[in-house]
């Protein structure tokens, strides 16, 4: 047979450095992030975001430099340092972006003003002009240009944002009005405020609520291994009682046994969390390494939406700041840095929880355990296989790209193109999506192979297939029965929070103040759920792929001693016979 001639597994028993090419490009790539993210700072872009400037290219707070066609631009603005919006309610949604004339002035209006006289004695005051430069404080009055020129009458008070330095109105029921138009369900602008108001005034109720949903979810980490048992009869239940025929039921017949594995493993599961606690943590770290990420690309993308050079529109004579040439496609290199990084954190949080459950599995004295296994493995990682998450991320990245694109073209061309053209785009982005959670399935086992064997990715991913290719059945119905059970798992937690959000917030009679706090909660209930279990699904996933090399290479004799635990020496022993007989 060729797959008899390759080489044992051979669990931790030496580790070395895989995929040290892809590190290398990995890290001149994230060089190449770096250097989109100075390029910004460095002509001045940074600045002008975090300081504003006006609608003729001048940045608030220091000095400007002429810019030709433009008479208003070149102005010493040192003594103005906030942006004030002659309209700030009117709000350009396609382009998001207040699509108003900016000006740089000294002072925000604290009052409001209700009159060019009282916007004209505030210049006067304060020394700061609400209206264009080109038109003197004591014209304000009598200006034709006034109405175009000046703020909008009444000026609403205003307060200046801290760091960012615009002037933003403190009574934002314009934007109330703005979120308006996203809330299908809200007729009127009066509802809208009561919902908001119903959030506010249960905040310290939808807070206690989401801690509860939190504690809940670590409670069912713990305890899905005491009730595997009952959801799995729930389910064998559910599907005797709605076959029509006898092929369900004798397709059940046929799987009890790998189902009863599926029943062990769960129980396994909820051992490896009692002796590796930090592996409930480990949604914490990755939430937070995301969302470090995720600010830092966010605001460099805010840095590129101000660089480049100045570009006068004839039309309105509004200076905007545009890359032209080959630094517009930086955004392209920041989007794809977005997706591959993303991955690699993503990846980095399986490679640690294969990690340690690997040595977990493999250890035969448990008290012979590192003191810290999480650590250990995350060390190990760092050390030895960043090359392997770094080449596994970019396969999913290279999947990822194209399927968003086309997800974005089918959303643009929505209502324009035919039947045909809208079935075979939707065709694709499903195709892709299937090939893309098919290779999200197989790196993780290849990282579980890269933990055992410290292989490089294609080796492990190879070794980790035909280990899942010969146990084909034992996969479905781990994959089928198991997510079931967590779905369940996920369902009752979800019940609970939303039963615990019913009987607290019941005071509450006018469904628009209760509705939305309730929907709040038990949307993060769900992904608290969801992340938490998402994890043990991922410790069975090891255990399992651990559980069949073992079976594979060990048949209880002496020198080839199970590694398993006891609760899987039955079906262990039961594997290698049957495997022995064929």
């Amino acid at each position: 047979m060729p797959w008899q001639s390759k080489r044992d597994w051979k669990p931790l028993e030496e580790r070395s450095c895989t995929d040290i090419p892809w590190l290398i490009i990995f890290i001149l790539f994230c060089v190449g992030m770096a250097c989109i993210c100075g390029y910004p700072i460095a002509t001045g872009a940074a600045s002008r975001l975090i300081s504003g400037y006006d609608s003729y290219g001048n940045t608030c707070g220091q000095k400007n430099d002429k810019i030709e066609g433009v008479p208003l631009s070149g102005r010493d603005m040192t003594e103005n340092k906030y942006v004030f919006f002659l309209d700030p309610c009117k709000l350009d949604i396609i382009n998001r972006k207040i699509d108003s004339i900016a000006l740089c002035v000294s002072k925000c209006p604290a009052t409001e003003l209700q009159t060019y006289s009282e916007i004209k004695k505030f210049a006067q005051n304060n020394g700061s002009h609400l209206c264009s430069y080109d038109i003197y404080p004591t014209k304000y009055t009598s200006s034709s240009e006034r109405f175009n020129k000046c703020p909008k009458l009444p000026v609403s008070p205003s307060k200046a944002i801290p760091l960012l330095h615009r002037c933003v109105p403190v009574d934002i029921s314009c934007y109330a009005e703005f979120a308006q138009g996203f809330i299908t369900f809200v007729s009127d602008n009066t509802v809208l405020r009561r919902v908001i108001a119903g959030v506010m005034a249960s905040k310290e109720i939808i807070m206690g609520l989401c801690v509860l949903a939190l504690v809940l979810s670590l409670i069912m980490m713990v305890v899905i291994r005491y009730i595997s048992k009952v959801l799995v009869w729930i389910l064998t239940i559910l599907v005797i009682v709605g076959s029509i025929g006898k092929i369900l039921l004798l397709v059940m017949f046929f799987l009890r046994k790998r189902v009863a594995l599926t029943i062990s493993l769960f129980h396994v599961a909820g051992k490896v969390f009692i002796h590796l606690p930090l592996l409930v943590l480990q949604p914490f770290w990755t939430f937070i390494c995301l969302m470090l990420f995720w600010v830092y690309w966010i605001g460099v993308l805010l840095f590129l939406g101000t660089a480049g050079a100045p570009v006068k529109n004839n039309s309105t004579g509004v200076v905007e700041y545009q890359m032209q040439g080959p630094l517009q496609y930086l955004v392209w290199y920041h989007a794809v840095g977005l997706i591959w990084i993303s991955e690699f954190i993503l990846a980095f949080q399986q490679m640690t929880i294969a990690g340690a459950v690997v040595t977990y599995y493999f250890t035969r004295n448990k008290s012979q355990m590192p003191a810290t296994p999480i650590l250990s493995s995350m060390a190990r990682t760092i050390r030895y296989h960043l090359g392997t998450l770094a080449k596994g991320s970019f396969i999913i990245t290279l999947v990822k790209i194209p399927r968003l694109i086309l997800t974005y073209i089918h959303s643009q061309l929505k209502g324009k193109e035919n039947a045909c053209a809208r079935c075979m785009l939707k065709a694709c982005v499903c195709c892709l999506w299937c090939l893309e959670k098919c290779l999200a399935y197989l790196n993780q086992n290849a990282y579980t192979a890269t933990a055992i064997n410290s292989t490089n990715f294609c080796t492990s991913a190879r070794d980790a297939f035909v280990i899942l290719v010969e146990n084909a059945l034992r996969v479905a119905a781990i994959n089928t029965v198991g997510d079931f059970v967590l779905f369940l798992g996920k369902v009752l937690l979800l019940s609970c929070t939303a039963f615990a959000g019913v009987l607290a917030l019941n005071y509450q009679r006018d469904y628009t103040v209760w509705v939305l706090p309730l929907l709040i909660v038990c949307l993060f209930a769900f992904l608290v759920a969801h992340c938490f279990l998402s994890v043990f699904e991922n410790v069975v996933d090891v255990l399992f792929l651990c559980f069949a090399v073992d079976t594979k290479y060990n048949d209880g004799s002496p020198g080839r001693k199970y590694y398993m635990d006891k609760a899987l020496m039955v079906r262990g022993k039961h594997y290698t016979c049957r495997c022995n007989h064929d």
